[in-house]
């Protein structure tokens, strides 16, 4: 797992990570434990799941082998066994050639997969009939949870660097990665909202992770929700994910707290609502260079999606 590490260094990411909230400040990060997952073998016998406590709640790790003690992580584009998180190799990535998931052992994936020789097997805290497999081509049989495809990030065990990366289409996965929690939902961090300017126009926004560091991703309100109510799921929230949240959001700039709620989605979820609309991220957000760095395009605004459309929201 160093691709990844091309674009931004571990210490910067953990420091950079230790700004979102005290809770995270606090995680310990043993950057001399062992040896990058790149030189680890593939499972030998059935690979255990289990949990432990992590500064937003119970998360899934891994339980055995060689991966013990590692982080696992969900990317929000995949949808059942369908995932644009390939083995295939691209070209054009950021740092060089590479892919986003292979093998765990495999030095070029970004988020290699935890996968099994055998049926996976539940540790405590975690339900047995959520775990599964799907065998992926230049993978194997990966490990799934709730549906969820799993995969890890981190270059050690205890460590939670791959929380709240947002890679819509630079790299382009389409989606972000949150922890897992022992339901199968996403486990999010408390988010950050601010604002960003779109076309001369200022629009709500989401600081989101990326490999270039923090950055405001605009985020979208969907014509056929309610404030108490979502009407985008499966394929649709694979395509947009809710902008969810964990305790309190951080409010920066131009935003009104009083604008402010949730909405508890069916998985369990606290997605943001702001001003009566429900937020979600686009999965495919436009991507464009601008000086030093890139920022987001508002690409998603007036998409058309079942009937309903997602505008940019005002704040």
């Amino acid at each position: 797992m160093q691709a990844r590490w091309q674009r931004l260094s571990r210490t910067t990411r953990v420091i950079l990570l230790g700004i979102t909230s005290a809770a995270i400040a606090a995680i310990p990060v043993p950057f001399s434990a062992a040896a990058s997952a790149a030189t680890k073998a593939a499972p030998t016998g059935p690979t255990v799941i289990t949990t432990r406590e992590g500064p937003f709640g119970n998360m899934l790790i891994v339980g055995s082998g060689k991966f013990a003690g590692y982080t696992l992580y969900l990317l929000t584009s995949d949808h059942g066994s369908s995932s644009v998180c390939t083995a295939t190799i691209i070209k054009t990535l950021p740092g060089g050639p590479g892919s986003c998931s292979g093998p765990p052992a495999d030095p070029k994936a970004e988020w290699p997969a935890i996968t099994t020789n055998g049926r996976p097997v539940a540790g405590a805290g975690v339900d047995q009939a959520l775990l599964g497999t799907v065998d992926r081509p230049g993978i194997g049989d990966q490990v799934t949870y709730a549906g969820h495809l799993l995969y890890l990030f981190d270059e050690g065990p205890g460590m939670l660097t791959g929380e709240g990366w947002d890679e819509p289409t630079l790299p382009p996965w389409h989606g972000v990665w949150w922890l897992v929690s022992p339901s199968g939902a996403p486990l999010a961090w408390p988010e950050m909202l601010t604002t960003t300017d779109i076309g001369g126009k200022a629009a709500l926004a989401a600081m989101m992770f990326t490999g270039i560091g923090w950055e405001p991703f605009p985020v979208y309100s969907y014509t056929k929700d309610t404030a108490t109510s979502s009407a985008c799921s499966g394929a649709c929230a694979a395509a947009w994910p809710p902008l969810i949240t964990a305790g309190r959001s951080a409010l920066v700039g131009d935003v009104a707290s009083t604008k402010l709620s949730t909405l508890e989605r069916a998985d369990g979820t606290l997605q943001l609502v702001y001003g009566g609309k429900p937020l979600y991220l686009f999965g495919s957000e436009g991507i464009a260079p601008k000086g030093m760095t890139y920022v987001a395009t508002g690409s998603g605004n007036g998409a058309k999606v079942a009937g309903g459309t997602f505008d940019l929201v005002s704040p």
